[in-house]
């Protein structure tokens, strides 16, 4: 461990870290991220997809700097300010729903799904949610109530929260691929109770849970379901939206739109920023209802309106879906060498690789898992594990990864995966990992 990491152990709460290695970063540039030691590692992860366009991207760069130099107070709290106006008309134009939608500002995915989860709970009337197991939804009192994740196994849950199995095709639930029997249990459940329900929040990937990539079609059968009971379809895209599924927004790849959208992550660039995008009945329901102090803070909107300006203008969307099949190309030719690669799926730039013990069984490979992620760091690559068990690895690097860092990444995987053995137990076991 450098200095710098034994410093953090010293000086930062461990109430929030989740660590896999000791990185110690003090700088980064592009796709890179440098150590203390100017040692350079290409970061396959991107921040968890928050580094959407890389590190010192000039375009951000000259827009932090000229907002913080000359700032439009500090929030929307108590006065409109210009970037946060424009960033909110831009997420509107960008978005195919119907009606008089409005925008909510927060700093994280965390609390856009807490205010949403709120704010639709006290316009309609009803209590009840629909959610997923697996989802991740965030780490505040509110979102945990509705996720679904096994980290979050001893969080108090919302009254009335109905956790349906997701569709992973790789672990199909009651053997069905195509989600079928999750929707007729969605279906009776609404029947039994057809005004219970206030909304439903999806993952049109499911990220923390897994990287899973629903069957085609399932998400427009859900929502259709879901509109014949009233209940509004709450699209969570915090880590997925945004261009990294090599669309603008995840949901089109479903052939449905959702009522209300969560985006946040790659939305700042880096910055704390979030949104949620959804009818003026649902956001205006009241005031003074889901605030903050920096809610709105015009040098977060103006790193926020120039992400989407950028992703617009350098095409980053298309870029994602061809970088995503070059990058799962070479997974796959890994996985012709190494048994230990069980799946390999994703959407653009959001890749999920499972890893098991046996492909027949498919048993989750765990320690393998903690064990490929360190030996890569250690070889010069960042990237982690996700899942219910802990055993998928997820890569979501800038948009703007160089094809060829994306070739050093996969050279560099091929060695972990030949040399994951050679960790030892105790490596793993200084970090908590999920």
């Amino acid at each position: 461990m450098t200095k710098l990491y034994e410093r953090d152990q010293a000086a930062i709460a461990n109430l929030q870290k989740l660590r896999f290695f000791p990185l110690a970063v003090t700088g980064g540039r592009g796709a890179r991220l440098t150590e203390e030691n100017g040692r350079e590692l290409v970061d396959l992860s991107g921040a968890w997809g928050a580094a959407s366009l890389g590190y010192g991207h000039p375009a951000l760069v000259e827009a932090i700097s000229r907002a913080a130099a000359n700032p439009a107070g500090a929030s929307v709290l108590s006065a409109a300010n210009r970037p946060a106006t424009e960033l909110a008309e831009k997420l509107l134009a960008a978005f195919p729903g119907a009606g008089d939608n409005k925008v909510w500002f927060g700093h994280s995915g965390s609390d856009a799904n807490e205010a949403v989860f709120r704010a639709v709970t006290k316009a309609t009337g009803r209590s009840g949610v629909i959610a997923f197991v697996g989802a991740y939804h965030g780490c505040t009192t509110g979102s945990m109530a509705f996720s679904g994740h096994s980290v979050q196994a001893g969080a108090a849950k919302a009254d009335g929260l109905l956790l349906l199995p997701y569709p992973d095709p790789y672990r199909p639930y009651r053997e069905d691929p195509t989600g079928g029997a999750i929707l007729a249990e969605l279906r009776q459940r609404l029947e039994a109770a057809p005004e219970q329900f206030a909304a439903a929040f999806i993952e049109p990937i499911q990220s923390d849970g897994g990287v899973i990539v629903p069957p085609a079609g399932f998400f427009k059968a859900f929502a259709e379901i879901c509109r014949e009971y009233g209940v509004l379809v709450v699209c969570d895209e915090v880590k997925v939206g945004l261009g990294r599924s090599g669309r603008q927004h995840c949901f089109e790849h479903e052939d449905f739109v959702p009522d209300i959208l969560t985006i946040g992550k790659g939305l700042g660039g880096g910055l704390p920023l979030s949104a949620a995008i959804g009818p003026a009945r649902i956001l205006d329901c009241a005031s003074a209802f889901a605030m903050q102090t920096l809610h709105g803070n015009p040098i977060s909107a103006a790193a926020g309106l120039t992400v989407l300006e950028t992703i617009e203008r350098e095409e980053l969307a298309r870029e994602a879906d061809r970088k995503g099949k070059l990058l799962r190309d070479g997974l796959a030719v890994l996985a012709e060498r190494y048994q230990l690669i069980g799946d390999i799926r994703g959407r653009g730039l959001a890749c999920g690789v499972e890893l098991v013990l046996d492909r027949q069984t498919r048993a989750p490979a765990r320690a393998e898992a903690a064990k490929l992620i360190y030996r890569a760091y250690e070889l010069g690559l960042v990237l982690y594990y996700v899942g219910m068990n802990a055993n998928v690895l997820e890569m979501t690097p800038p948009l703007t990864i160089p094809d060829a860092e994306i070739h050093q990444a996969l050279d560099v995987l091929e060695q972990a995966f030949a040399e994951v053995l050679t960790v030892p137990d105790t490596a793993i076991a200084q970090f908590a990992g999920w």
